[in-house]
């Protein structure tokens, strides 16, 4: 559980305290007292549970080594926000799609990858790095998945102890966490004015998508906005700028008013699909603003660097260098030097300069579970007993 100290509290301080009496009303429950039985995500590296890692096995330290103690194909030094959501409403971690061994699908899974992209990535708008996974690859993932749940029931007319029932798919909430390789994978080629001509169909895409699970028989979704990118050490660093672009917390103005931009587009898109589903909740959760607070002001909540990597080599005011990533080893300018983890990740908001810390993934998750951050507004306490996080 978050413990916050009132004195340093900022505007995150009534919807922390709120949400820390919900929980604490509806603590030590199973599962079963849930709504929702499962939760399938989409995404990219900000929801992956390993997914990439198990298509492309790689990733070492000292990724995990907050909560697992070992690298476990999260972009973070332990739990995500997906993680703690899951553990919330009392459900296990998500398995990763693409994970062969040791999956429980039982109650869900997780089709984000790290680089995913909501628009397909062998068109001309995408540089090379970008995830084979796309939006709609997972989609179909998930289409295969419920045909191959039902095909094994009608099968066997028995249960498996790694699949879940075929009418969980009604019971399930359906979360959405990706767009931000679509804004930033391009922006140091063809600049914000470059990428803001696609972004209508990003939001597009999300909204078809989203029609596509409600024909699964989806009926619970929650899509989740982009982040302030602008205030992201890697883009500190790499993405070119002038004294007169930063702001007095130290983020670029003009990307971050891309992303508000486009978080407005994808909010109305949204509204304007949620019309077209019936008996549907489609929910649009504000991360960008829980984040945005935690960067501005991240002493207010028990952290203390809000632009500075932990994991990262160079130090400085951002501590990220472009040619040598979090854990990687090179030799540069004749050393050997690598990427380590500060000792103390549980300080900063940012864990390797793009990707956020367990720490700053529990606030979050926090916030949002208050409710205060839905729109339209979505009951989840009356809905799930939910668990300390």
């Amino acid at each position: 559980m978050i413990v916050l100290s009132i004195a340093t509290l900022s505007p995150l301080k009534p919807l922390l305290m709120v949400f820390a009496v919900i929980l604490t009303t509806w603590s030590g429950v199973s599962c079963s007292e849930c709504e929702f039985q499962a939760i399938f995500n989409f995404g990219d590296s900000n929801s992956d549970t390993g997914g990439f890692w198990a298509a492309f096995p790689a990733q070492s330290g000292p990724f995990g080594m907050t909560h697992f103690g070992r690298p476990t194909g999260r972009a973070s030094d332990g739990r995500l926000v997906i993680d703690f959501l899951a553990e919330a409403v009392g459900l296990p971690f998500l398995s990763p799609y693409l994970q062969s061994i040791g999956s429980d699908y039982r109650h869900g899974a997780n089709y984000a990858t790290l680089a995913s992209t909501v628009l397909l990535p062998n068109t001309s708008l995408f540089v090379t790095g970008i995830s084979p996974f796309s939006l709609a690859i997972q989609l179909n993932q998930m289409k295969d998945f419920k045909e191959r749940v039902v095909q094994f029931h009608s099968a066997s007319h028995g249960t498996s102890n790694l699949l879940p029932s075929p009418n969980i798919f009604g019971k399930s909430l359906y979360t959405l966490y990706i767009g931000q390789n679509d804004f930033t994978g391009n922006l140091a080629a063809i600049g914000i004015d470059g990428v803001k001509q696609y972004l209508p169909q990003v939001a597009n895409q999300i909204a078809y998508t989203i029609k596509e699970l409600y024909a699964l028989g989806g009926r619970t979704f929650w899509v989740l906005n982009l982040a302030p990118v602008g205030c992201y050490p890697s883009f500190l660093v790499e993405l070119s700028h002038n004294s007169s672009d930063v702001d007095r917390f130290g983020c670029l103005i003009s990307y971050n008013k891309a992303v508000v931009d486009y978080n407005n587009m994808l909010e109305e898109t949204l509204s304007q699909t949620r019309e077209a589903l019936m008996n549907a909740s489609l929910i649009y959760v504000d991360i960008h603003s829980i984040l945005l607070e935690l960067i501005q002001h991240p002493t207010h909540h028990g952290l203390k660097y809000g632009t500075k990597a932990c994991c990262g080599h160079g130090g400085g005011a951002y501590n990220f260098n472009p040619k040598l990533m979090c854990g990687n080893t090179k030799v540069i300018n004749g050393r050997r030097a690598t990427a380590t983890a500060c000792t103390d990740p549980n300080k900063y908001v940012s864990w390797d300069g793009i990707h956020t810390t367990e720490a700053a993934n529990k606030l979050i998750t926090s916030a949002i579970l208050n409710g205060s951050y839905f729109d339209p507004p979505f009951p989840l306490h009356r809905l799930c007993r939910l668990h300390h996080i």
